[in-house]
């Protein structure tokens, strides 16, 4: 089932990748280090999620990974520092295809 995303775009979400973001959501830890990110204007860095989150690196790393392979941030190597910044087009085209989904509207099936 594909999702219509975005009202230009035009871009499709499949139902994999509806599924990873919510995975991603699922974890109480995760979605606060989501927060996080979301709410701090520009990027933050993994030792700012530590302090703030009373998490290990491994732990916000492991995190930190799953929100990006769903999409929800984009991390950047500067040095010995990883940068995170929200993609706040992916929460905006999930949330359509979660309403799409609700409204019962089908697309071809895609897996």
């Amino acid at each position: 089932m594909l999702f219509r995303m975005g009202y230009t775009s035009g871009q499709l979400m499949n139902r994999s990748q509806l599924e990873k973001i919510s995975k991603a959501f699922a974890d109480e830890t995760r979605l606060r280090i989501f927060e996080a990110i979301s709410t701090k204007e520009g990027q933050m860095t993994c030792g700012e999620i530590v302090s703030m989150r009373g998490v290990t690196h491994a732990t916000v790393s492991h995190h930190l990974k799953i929100l990006s392979d769903a999409g929800l941030i984009t991390c950047r190597r500067e040095g010995q520092f990883v940068y995170s910044q929200a993609v706040p087009q992916t929460l905006a085209d999930y949330t359509r295809a979660l309403l799409e989904l609700a409204r019962g509207r089908k697309g071809p099936r895609s897996r």
